[in-house]
């Protein structure tokens, strides 16, 4: 007995609980099975023991810590008050946290591991206790937080909680896109069909719990499929539309700006159309426009070219040949010119772009561009017009540019064409009305299949061929079809991600999901679409749950091009990029930013994160990468000199202005105002998505920042200075704000500078804990020397977004025990990504109690 008390005291006092070793040894022998049952096993007689024999003195020290620097205001006495009128912020955000710390049971954790994750949390950011309290020293604190984990670690043990998904999990938005895509082979855009999805209050749209199904929403999706089902089988479109394709305004034509132009073309577009049938389409392309309505560029004789698959089509020569004059282009609107010159210019002088012109049915690229005429100096840029200059190019004497490109059509129908969704649809062709029923449930299994994400039976089939047969009779075999492929898309079975509990499960008991269940939540994890053929045959035949074909699967999914979807919507809302689309920076303060920036700032993010994963490097890279991705324009405004033209490449970076995540445009201006920076934003930016942990919301009647005071313009820390005056704001900067300090080297479009207001920037910073800072160097140094907190953070946001649901206190232990597997290979991100796949709460499910 003497021996077994020793051997738990010992395990008492492991960094990483005995059960987690266990676990973790074993699953490099991938036989998850067993590890399970071994951790019980050692959880119950050992784990016991080291509690009761090694734990009670610990208890007792933390006990002390917890009354000495926690309990005087997380009491039930605060917590429990009754508010009154003049109480402050601090005692109304102690009320509404529900946070009492002198009543808890240190001693049994296990009793309200909820309470105990909320304070790891704080104490992960050092926020906790607040400015002018006491704190313990560096080692008490850091001592207190770790025995916290282990000791929750080793409770999650011997209570494992998977946490249970939604039952019923809408497809959002873009899954439904791409399921779309990849069922039917038919990429259209059928965002505007459906209803737009909110996000969660982490930022993911994914999430059951806010993918609701109103009565109008239904109505939309029934819309959606039947011209879903219209497009795929190429039924015929009742008459002509028009679909116009507008080009940004202050998208800088100067240049080459697609890769599916012609090199050696400058400005233009290149848009892609899907047209349902063979037949004769118009195509008309209209040109900018100055601040008078005049059509710019047609001072002198242009050439535009138009293109289809990038097979020249026409060529329109135009300019230098407008009636009359215009007033002089110094004074223009000021001065009247000719009243001939005035109306070409205003209604006609781009009027003629067009062509009809037969076109085959599906995607196909549309271009219209102009040659260049205008050549560089080489190694000499162009530098940026802004300003009076930008005006001046405004004038009829500009460049050309195009405003949007129209499709109208179809004219004529020549039949339905060959397209890759008729291909995909169509696996049989019948010859005879005798063969028509046998075609039609072979092509409508394999639809079910691959859409239902599961095997079929009978009645799946027979319920979709009810609706063939009524199509059928009004028009034939394809629009038989199409009826019942309408019938399929609107299905619980396609717009919701369904899973079962086994039907002898117990409440509140755990279990595998099964195969497919598994499937489906590897492909909506990974690429934000419906499994493929591959993933539903390993799951039919129970082996894609072994631990090696796992591994290799995920590999392979990492690697398609369906991962762009990871990319889109994880990297999208953890980083803000679909955020870039709605800021507008003040003109007036950054008249150099231009639509070409915005793009930029966008693709740099995506393919810096894309190479990160594809070629495995460790997460503490997304900080100290000392690479990234440019174009020129990119490279113009972070003063990389040496590149030329449209297409991005990777650059290696001298200095440490631009390393890592902090470098990027996109994440310095998601987390900017339209006319300034706001170190509040990207203080919150870091500890939400970086540290994990979020400040509290803001008070209500926040009143707004000072810019200026007697006159002065204030530099960004002298109004936060005054900011932080009003008591109601001093607590919750307390962290906020030296972060975001460390960032204001770079303006509210991430250009990087040294003076504000006249005086240099002072980018250092004090942390609550103590820790000191200064620039984006030293808050990424800071960050790295806790790789933990920031790649648990990376963790919790891939998980929550893996499992579609939020992210609860039993998860926590989890999310610690992949980040300490994920260590051990240098934080890769195929440690990570297969730590969450691997994980219980990505497996397993909870029936309900």
């Amino acid at each position: 007995m003497a021996e077994m008390a020793t051997l738990a005291k010992s395990v008492a006092q492991w960094p990483i609980p005995l059960a987690v070793i266990i676990k973790s040894e074993l699953r490099s022998e991938r036989d998850m099975k067993r590890s399970l049952i071994l951790t019980l096993c050692m959880a119950t007689s050992c784990l016991f023991f080291a509690v009761e024999s090694a734990g009670q003195d610990v208890s007792a020290s933390n006990r002390a810590l917890l009354d000495q620097y926690c309990v005087i205001c997380h009491n039930q006495a605060v917590v429990n008050s009754i508010a009154t009128v003049n109480e402050g912020l601090q005692t109304t955000q102690l009320r509404n946290l529900g946070l009492t710390l002198d009543t808890e049971d240190v001693a049994n954790l296990a009793a309200n591991p909820g309470v105990w994750e909320k304070v790891i949390k704080k104490l992960r950011v050092g926020v906790m206790p607040p400015p002018n309290y006491p704190r313990p020293d560096k080692l008490s604190y850091d001592g207190f937080r770790a025995w916290l984990e282990n000791e929750l670690d080793r409770v999650a043990t011997l209570q494992p909680n998977p946490g249970r998904t939604q039952a019923f999990h809408r497809l959002n938005q873009t899954e439904y896109k791409n399921s779309v895509r990849d069922l039917l082979d038919l990429d259209i855009d059928v965002l505007s069909l459906i209803p737009a999805d909110s996000p969660d209050q982490y930022g993911f749209d994914n999430n059951a719990d806010v993918l609701a199904l109103s009565p109008l929403s239904v109505e939309r999706y029934v819309t959606a499929a039947h011209r879903v089902a219209e497009l795929a089988v190429g039924a015929a479109p009742r008459g002509a539309s028009i679909k116009t394709y507008d080009v940004p305004l202050n998208l800088i034509q100067d240049d080459r700006l697609s890769e599916e132009l012609p090199f050696g073309s400058r400005g233009g577009t290149a848009i892609e159309h899907f047209f349902p049938v063979d037949g004769e389409y118009r195509i008309t392309v209209k040109l900018q426009t100055n601040y008078v309505d005049f059509v710019r560029g047609y001072d002198e004789a242009h050439e535009m070219e138009l293109s289809l698959d990038g097979e020249h089509l026409n060529t329109f020569a135009f300019g230098g040949d407008a009636p009359g004059m215009p007033a002089p282009y110094s004074y223009a609107g000021n001065i009247r010119g000719s009243d001939d010159w005035e109306a070409f210019m205003m209604a006609f002088a781009d009027q003629g772009f067009e062509m009809v012109l037969p076109i085959q049915a599906g995607p196909r690229i549309i271009g219209a561009t102009f040659p260049r005429e205008m050549w560089e100096a080489e190694g000499v840029q162009q530098p940026r017009l802004f300003g009076y200059h930008l005006a001046v190019t405004e004038l009829p004497d500009a460049n050309p540019s195009v405003s949007s490109i129209e499709i109208e059509g179809p004219l004529t129908i020549a039949g339905p064409g060959d397209t890759p969704s008729r291909r995909k649809i169509f696996n049989c062709q019948p010859n005879s009305a005798d063969e028509e029923p046998a075609c039609a449930r072979q092509i409508l299994t394999s639809l079910a299949r691959r859409g239902y994400r599961r095997a079929v039976d009978e009645s799946d089939i027979n319920g979709l061929l009810e609706f063939y047969n009524q199509g059928q009779l009004e028009g034939g075999f394809e629009t038989g079809i199409q009826f019942a492929l309408e019938r399929l898309l609107v299905s619980p079975d396609f717009l919701f991600r369904i899973e079962q509990d086994p039907v002898s499960a117990a409440p509140g008991s755990m279990y595998e999901i099964s195969g497919t269940e598994l499937a489906s939540r590897l492909s909506y994890f990974l690429w934000s679409s419906l499994p493929d053929e591959e993933l539903l045959e390993l799951a039919d035949r129970g082996a894609l749950r072994e631990a090696d074909v796992l591994e290799a699967q995920v590999k392979r999914m990492m690697v398609d091009p369906k991962s762009a979807g990871f990319i889109e919507n994880f990297v999208g809302q953890w980083l803000y990029l679909r955020n870039l689309d709605g800021i507008y920076p003040d003109p007036s303060g950054f008249p150099e930013f231009d639509e070409n920036l915005r793009e930029a700032f966008q693709k740099e993010t995506e393919l810096f994160i894309d190479d990160q994963i594809r070629s495995d490097h460790s997460l503490r890279e997304l900080l100290s990468a000392d690479y990234t991705y440019v174009n020129e324009r990119l490279a113009e405004h972070y003063d990389i000199p040496g590149i030329y033209g449209n297409r991005y490449r990777k650059v290696t970076l001298e200095g440490a202005e631009r390393g890592g995540l902090f470098g990027h445009g996109s994440l310095m201006m998601v987390t900017s105002y339209p006319n300034r920076t706001s170190p509040v934003l990207r203080g919150k930016f870091v500890l939400e998505n970086l540290l994990g942990g979020p400040p509290p919301e803001p008070p209500p009647n926040v009143p707004a920042l000072e810019t200026s005071s007697d006159g002065k313009e204030l530099t960004m820390r002298e109004a936060m200075a005054m900011h932080r005056e009003n008591p109601a704001c001093r607590v919750c900067h307390a962290a906020m704000d030296p972060i975001g300090f460390s960032l204001e080297n770079y303006d509210a479009i991430g250009k990087w500078r040294t003076e504000f207001a006249g005086q240099a920037i002072d980018a250092s910073g004090l942390l609550p804990d103590g820790n000191t800072f200064d620039g984006p160097d030293g808050l990424r140094d800071l960050l790295l020397e806790r790789p933990d907190d920031f790649v648990g953070t990376v963790t919790e946001k891939l998980m929550r977004f893996a499992l579609g649901r939020s992210l609860e206190y039993y998860d926590m232990p989890e999310v610690r025990a992949i980040v300490r597997g994920a260590a051990e290979n240098d934080y890769k991100w195929s440690s990570v990504i297969l730590g969450v796949i691997e994980s219980a709460p990505f497996q397993m499910r909870r029936t309900e109690l």
